[in-house]
């Protein structure tokens, strides 16, 4: 009975919970402590279970909707079942995990995208510009560079976290990847000075946009 698995699961979870790992991602606003390399091990165990996913989502507990968008299968959620659950998801990490690993693969990326990008929740906006970034990468054509530009000039330095953070790597991705575009991308991350001072790990490149602009162009031509 998938009732029976979906509580196995939720007892297998619990059982993985460990303090030290939940004073981590507390720290990072994620509400569980399970360790990922742990919850993907029982992913990997699952395999690819669209009901049960759908099922262990309708729970509501951080570390079983992680579990569900590891076993998914995403070109099967339909267009509004996506956009409910990118309300539903306000961890970081789930937050995260849905727009990588379920929307991006989705047959409904780009109309996500459009309808997200203007939405009024920022956490909801900051979707849309992850996808944005995306298509900044791999599929540029037809967008507005220098509108996007024009619109993190004006808004960014402003912009609640999360969608801060989504709107800087935009401007570094059209900066790192068109060449054309590159002077004003960092001359906006210059006058704007967002992340300046966020303390980057060893061995990281800093998320401040002139900085990461610089080094992935330098590495490029390395």
């Amino acid at each position: 009975m998938p009732e029976t698995t979906v509580a196995e699961l939720m007892a297998e979870l619990a059982a993985l919970e460990d303090p030290k790992a939940r004073a981590v991602n507390e720290r990072h606003g994620d509400d569980h402590g399970v360790n990922l390399g742990k919850l993907r091990a029982i992913a990997k165990r699952l395999k690819t279970q669209q009901d049960l996913a759908r099922e262990l989502w309708a729970t509501g507990d951080t570390a079983a909707k992680l579990l569900a968008l590891l076993i998914c299968r995403p070109k099967t959620f339909e267009r509004d079942e996506l956009d409910v659950m990118l309300r539903e998801a306000r961890t970081p990490k789930v937050h995260d995990w849905l727009v990588n690993y379920v929307v991006k693969k989705s047959p409904h990326a780009e109309e996500l995208r459009q309808a997200w990008f203007a939405d009024p929740d920022p956490v909801v906006a900051s979707a849309g510009w992850a996808l944005t970034t995306e298509r900044v990468a791999k599929k540029p054509e037809g967008l507005d560079l220098a509108g996007l530009l024009d619109i993190v000039e004006a808004r960014m330095k402003d912009a609640p976290e999360r969608l801060q953070w989504a709107m800087n790597h935009c401007l570094a991705q059209i900066g790192i990847d068109h060449a054309g575009h590159r002077e004003r991308a960092l001359d906006i991350g210059e006058r704007l000075q967002v992340l300046k001072d966020y303390p980057a790990p060893p061995g990281c490149t800093s998320p401040f946009a002139p900085v990461w602009i610089t080094e992935m162009v330098r590495r490029q031509h390395a």
